[in-house]
């Protein structure tokens, strides 16, 4: 096969085919040379028949084949961003939130679409097809009504997870009546004790305290299931549960050029009285459009 010019499709759809093999038990534990099929199955190559060379031992994860070609700089942003979530630990829970820049989700009365721009919603679409189940709160559900599909990019739709532990929420939610993926509506084993479903949607009984349901039994009912890479879309007292009880593997926060002055912070967390208490952070950064994207990766020490 002649030298391949890796644009930004052949790129996403790689990354796609990478998923497929994490979640058929694929491991790619050595560098190896990647290129598709011609039925975008994952290839191994040598030479110039490579697109990339998958190195999971090396900080960045990927090269160029060849040392001396020049990349496409978007397309090695895709790379750059994505190859962490493909390449290595088969489960893993990350957390993703856009905010402005004064750490504002959402207004006083919940107004949220959109503080990011568009790149930052397709950022969105492309981390839901990468993973296995897309987790939001219930207030996301009252107030954004979203569908939680990859309708902005190519590749499958997750199990979308519904956080509701009074099961509150009316069933006829479009989340729960659609049927485009399988989803489920999490809530009390109190809860759960109504109708098997909550529309179309299964629900399921977690282990809870206090009436608020525990990060580790819920990770764990959906590694269960097979569920293992999970991306909490929000909103903010979710995600901050979820980084509090350290359960986190990466927290990715996207802050627009945007002042909004008053509103609901991004983070919800005890009071701490010094910096030494602090959450400490590995940081990468991307521009997104005209975002700035925070990639942090976390070592997930589960609490609750």
């Amino acid at each position: 096969m002649s030298t391949v010019e890796l644009d930004e499709t052949r790129a996403w759809a790689l990354l796609l085919a990478l998923r497929r093999a994490a979640r058929a038990g694929r491991v790619i534990g050595s560098d190896v040379g990647l290129r598709l099929g011609d039925g975008d199955e994952l290839v191994e190559a040598g030479g110039s028949d490579a697109w990339i060379v998958a190195r999971p031992s090396s900080p960045r994860l990927w090269s160029w084949p060849d040392r001396a070609q020049v990349g496409h700089a978007a397309v090695e942003t895709l790379l750059d961003l994505y190859m962490p979530l493909c390449v290595g630990a088969r489960d893993w829970v990350l957390a993703h939130l856009g905010q402005s820049l004064d750490g504002r989700i959402a207004t006083g009365s919940g107004a949220s679409q959109f503080i990011t721009g568009r790149e930052n919603q397709t950022h969105a679409h492309r981390l839901r097809a990468l993973c296995d189940v897309v987790l939001v709160g219930s207030r996301t559900v009252l107030e954004d009504d979203p569908q939680l599909t990859t309708r902005l990019v190519s590749g499958p739709h997750p199990v979308r997870a519904v956080i509701d532990p009074r099961r509150r929420l009316d069933p006829g939610r479009r989340i729960f009546q659609d049927g485009v993926s399988p989803t489920l509506l999490l809530c009390t084993p109190e809860a759960a004790r109504g109708p098997e479903r909550h529309g179309r949607a299964e629900v399921v009984g977690i282990e809870a305290r206090e009436g608020r349901l525990s990060i580790t039994a819920l990770i764990g009912e959906l590694r269960r299931r097979g569920l293992g890479r999970v991306f909490i879309e929000g909103g903010g007292v979710t995600v901050s549960r979820f980084l509090q009880a350290g359960a986190l593997t990466r927290l990715q926060v996207a802050v627009a050029p945007m002042v909004i002055g008053s509103g609901r912070p991004s983070f919800v967390l005890p009071v701490i009285e010094t910096l030494a208490e602090a959450l400490p952070l590995e940081v990468r950064h991307f521009v997104t459009g005209p975002d700035v994207l925070f990639d942090c990766v976390l070592r997930p020490t589960p609490r609750g």
